[in-house]
């Protein structure tokens, strides 16, 4: 009698924490095979390790969180520059990822191809293996030297799921500040 109560009592306060936390996340996929994050990730900052224009040397430095109602794993990341004077040009094999932030560096993660767009020169970082949910993962580009011109330049940033048929999903735009020596500094 004793171990039906218990048993029966673990299994209520399972069913509570299930209703309370709610099931793991399904993936979404639609009938024509197209695949969602049930949530989507999210750009959590953008920096760079040089804010002098013209310099050599940099690294821009995109970091984002996959949840854990993710549904899906996170497979690629694109980078597209939207605003700034300058065109900045990347050294695409030299692109670096790992787990954490910039400043809390984690295990390295492997990359797939990266590469370049000619048509829309956005950039594409492909993880192999996908990054799963419950991760935050930063993205380090290497440009070949900062902009020419002081200013802001913004990079729009768009996830793409595990898939085939991958639905894409921006995340929103990483927002770099660039300062020349005429400008008086930071």
């Amino acid at each position: 009698m004793r171990v039906a109560s218990v048993f029966g009592a673990s299994l209520a306060i399972s069913a509570a924490s299930w209703a309370i936390i709610g099931p793991p996340a399904p993936a979404v996929q639609l009938a024509d095979g197209t695949v969602y994050f049930v949530q989507p990730p999210r750009l959590v900052e953008a920096t760079t390790t040089q804010k002098d224009t013209y310099v050599w040397g940099a690294t821009y430095y995109f970091t984002l969180s996959v949840p854990e109602n993710a549904g899906e794993p996170l497979q690629q990341v694109t980078f597209n520059q939207a605003e700034g004077t300058d065109r900045v040009r990347f050294e695409l094999e030299d692109t670096r990822s790992f787990e954490g932030t910039r400043w809390d560096k984690g295990t390295k993660l492997a990359l797939g191809p990266v590469a370049k767009d000619p048509q829309t020169e956005s950039i594409s970082v492909r993880f192999d293996p996908p990054i799963p949910p419950g991760k935050t993962v930063t993205i380090g580009l290497r440009p070949y030297q900062n902009p020419r011109y002081s200013g802001i330049y913004l990079f729009g940033v768009t996830a793409f799921p595990a898939g085939e048929k991958a639905h894409a999903q921006f995340l929103g735009y990483g927002r770099l500040h660039f300062y020349s020596s005429s400008d008086g500094g930071f």
